[in-house]
């Protein structure tokens, strides 16, 4: 038997106007997913603990089977992780993110999402230009960054650039211990990228310049069991984003590297299902995430997002079902988004979540849709997110 938690980031919604009532993900074909859903259970999640924000860290933690309540210890450490970067318990990480700002306002949290080598260039300037002997700037993809500081606190509250587009950017400064220092590497970050060549070349080419950095996630290095351990099972992990390698890495999985896996709806779908096809030869549990719906859903974008959404099931649910079919393997599958990301607001809600159980030796036969709809009309409900780990993996359940 072979084990798949498959995590279409953000991909729950609200019912929205434009699409007559109906919701992106209802709107979206999708037959595979459709297909699953007929011959498995629909139930409704909450993926996030009362107390605690609707972000991908925490939600994602849960449904991996481990307590956030328990061991989260903020976002920033998780993708530190990801890149490898050494941390000792007293360090504090901090995601750092290139935006784009007209000096007063946030424009945008992603910088257009600016290319990974754009990226790079921009935050080696800013290493060089910043660091000290106890802070230091690390690239990642994309927008996404990191910045330790060496026997720093994460005793500040630093505020998530996407929840403020169009904010002067001001009243959302960081605020606690450091942050003063946090907000003077905020506005000289300014002051060194607006007028790089890299962001003169953007502005040519009508882009938006990525001319700030903006600190987030401030977290420590949790203390938190391996997969194995808890579950006494071998896996790996196919992403995109930083967060999510991270975290599979902190739990002792393996982190699959996919070329073109970009976080964004322009990602390689297809490469993402076929890395973790061959994956499964290897091991017994396979967590796939893409992050494409959760980015569409940010934008406010309903036609990126339907889009993504077909694309998942196309192209990554399709593939994979397709492949296992081949190999004639048994398998659980756990398919689900992680939180909504609405439309209407642009931002993370904590309202319950749909996901899809199967079992291949045990199909069964259900009426509900894989949606919104199916979540509110299921009787399968899970309050206790690191319950469906346990469900998955318990073929009794």
């Amino acid at each position: 038997m072979k084990y798949l938690l498959i995590i279409f980031d953000g991909m729950a919604d609200e019912p929205l106007a434009k699409l007559d009532g109906k919701t992106p993900l209802q709107v979206a074909k999708t037959p595979y997913m459709d297909d699953l859903a007929s011959k498995g259970r629909i139930g409704a999640a909450n993926t996030t603990p009362q107390g605690m924000a609707p972000g991908s860290d925490v939600t994602n933690m849960g449904i991996l089977g481990f307590d956030p309540l328990k061991y989260y210890k903020g976002r920033g450490a998780i993708e530190a992780a990801s890149l490898g970067i050494p941390m000792d318990t007293t360090d504090a990480a901090f995601r750092t993110n290139l935006v784009s700002t007209d000096g007063e306002k946030m424009i945008d949290s992603s910088a257009d999402h600016i290319s990974t080598e754009e990226a790079r260039e921009l935050i080696a300037v800013i290493d060089e230009k910043l660091s000290t002997n106890i802070i230091k700037f690390y690239p990642g993809v994309s927008y996404r960054h990191i910045m330790i500081w060496r026997g720093g606190s994460d005793n500040v509250h630093c505020t998530a650039p996407y929840k403020f587009h169009g904010q002067p950017f001001r009243e959302h400064l960081p605020e606690g211990d450091g942050e003063s220092k946090l907000i003077s590497l905020i506005e000289d970050s300014y002051e060194i990228l607006d007028n790089h060549p890299v962001n003169r070349r953007r502005r040519d080419e009508g882009h938006l310049a990525a001319n700030m950095i903006w600190f987030w996630g401030e977290s420590r290095l949790p203390d938190i069991p391996s997969f194995l351990r808890e579950y006494g099972m071998t896996g790996a992990v196919v992403a995109g984003v930083d967060l999510i390698k991270g975290l599979g890495r902190m739990v002792g999985l393996k982190v699959i590297e996919v070329p073109g896996a970009t976080g964004y709806v322009d990602t390689n779908y297809l490469g993402k299902a076929q890395y973790a096809l061959a994956a499964l030869d290897e091991v017994d549990f396979m967590w796939v995430h893409v992050e494409a719906p959760d980015e569409a859903g940010h934008e406010s974008d309903i036609e990126k997002k339907i889009r993504a959404i077909e694309d998942c099931d196309s192209k990554v649910l399709g593939t994979i079902l397709n492949g296992i079919k081949k190999r004639g393997i048994d398998v659980r599958i756990l398919l689900m988004p992680d939180h909504p990301t609405p439309i209407a607001t642009g931002a993370h809600t904590s309202e319950k979540v749909p996901f899809l159980l199967f079992d291949s030796t045990k199909p069964e036969r259900n009426t509900l849709p894989m949606d919104e709809r199916g979540a509110q009309d299921t009787k399968l409900i899970v309050e206790f997110a690191p319950d469906l780990m346990k469900m998955l993996l318990q073929a009794e359940s």
